[in-house]
């Protein structure tokens, strides 16, 4: 049987929701996080599906469990579950679930304003500003990001060629600029990224192999980051991430601004302790930096910052029973 009631704390981070499950956690095997999410996916996904997808959930949902920390000398460990999975890191996701598990009590820094979370991507580093009860600021430090691929030629149905690069920032990320056959976001609709993100995405995943060189769990490119001229003039770049079957991100996207951070450090775009404002398809924004260098498996690499905000918009107690014909989700795609 699969049932329980999970406790949630819900809210956003610059727009994109984020649902912090504070009960029913699964006990999970493994020595590190990367582990203990193989054991969630392969055991326990009925409990990501019950609770991102619809009628619990919906297309741009994602989520969060805190653990115990993994690592000798972590505050916490994050497992990530959202509509396109059970994620190695999530920008937005630990940012939202930061300022909810501080704003309630649950977690208590060693150190404030400091904390070492363990994720299934690795450390990442933690700070934060506290006032009145509420967190205003998270920034991460977010684990090293590289460029994976340069100027692949792929070809799209009605559209025809794209030339795109693949970075990584805690997920792949196919990243595709203004060009011949794509003008920008700012010239597309929402419905025009839904409709060629998941070809873009299955060609690149056919001619392909994205695996990360030290965790071979960590593979497949699952999103699309679409690029164009920012809202705001004050951004330094927009984007619109697609992930999932239907969901553009309405948040900057951290992950994805760590990748695009990396890519553009490659080419001799970005420099070490420049800032970068990236703007999200909503014009929210997250202000990103390059903290330093270093290399993965001989990869030239950079350790990506990354600072936004998240609000409680609510708590719920989540029920789920498998005499439910809809327990554990359903797509209307």
């Amino acid at each position: 049987m699969r049932k329980g009631t999970f406790s949630c704390i819900d809210g956003h981070t610059c727009g994109n929701p984020v649902r912090l499950i504070t009960s029913g956690h699964p006990n999970l095997r493994g020595d590190t996080m990367s582990e203990k999410r193989q054991h969630f996916m392969a055991e326990y996904d009925w409990i990501r599906q019950a609770l991102m997808f619809e009628p619990r959930g919906h297309d741009m949902m994602s989520g969060s469990f805190i653990y115990p920390p993994s690592t000798p000398d972590g505050d916490v460990s994050i497992l990530f579950v959202e509509t396109s999975g059970c994620l190695p890191m999530c920008g937005h996701g630990t940012i939202g679930t930061i300022t909810f598990a501080l704003e309630h009590g649950l977690i208590q820094a060693n150190k404030h304003g400091l904390l070492k979370l363990d994720t299934p991507a690795g450390r990442v580093n933690v700070n934060y500003q506290m006032q009145n009860g509420k967190v205003e600021w998270v920034k991460l430090f977010n684990v090293p990001a590289f460029l994976a691929y340069e100027n692949i030629s792929i070809e799209v149905p009605e559209l025809g060629q794209l030339m795109v690069d693949i970075s990584y920032g805690g997920n792949f990320y196919i990243i595709v600029e203004p060009q011949e056959n794509f003008p920008g976001i700012d010239k597309w609709t929402a419905s025009q990224i839904l409709k060629y993100s998941p070809i873009v995405r299955q060609t690149i995943n056919q001619q392909l192999s994205c695996v990360h060189p030290l965790d071979a769990t960590v593979k497949g490119a699952s999103h699309v980051l679409w690029t164009g001229q920012p809202k705001q003039q004050n951004s330094s770049a927009a984007n619109a991430v697609f992930y999932g079957d239907k969901a553009i991100d309405r948040s900057p996207c951290g992950t994805g601004t760590s990748a695009r951070m990396a890519q553009l450090f490659a080419k001799g775009l970005l420099d070490v302790g420049e800032e970068f404002v990236h703007e999200s398809y909503i014009g929210s924004q997250f202000v990103g930096c390059i903290e330093g260098v270093t290399e993965v498996a001989t990869k030239a690499a950079i350790l990506p910052s990354i600072r936004g905000w998240s609000k409680v918009t609510g708590t719920s107690n989540i029920t789920v029973d498998d005499d439910d014909p809809y327990a554990f989700g359903f797509q209307v795609i």
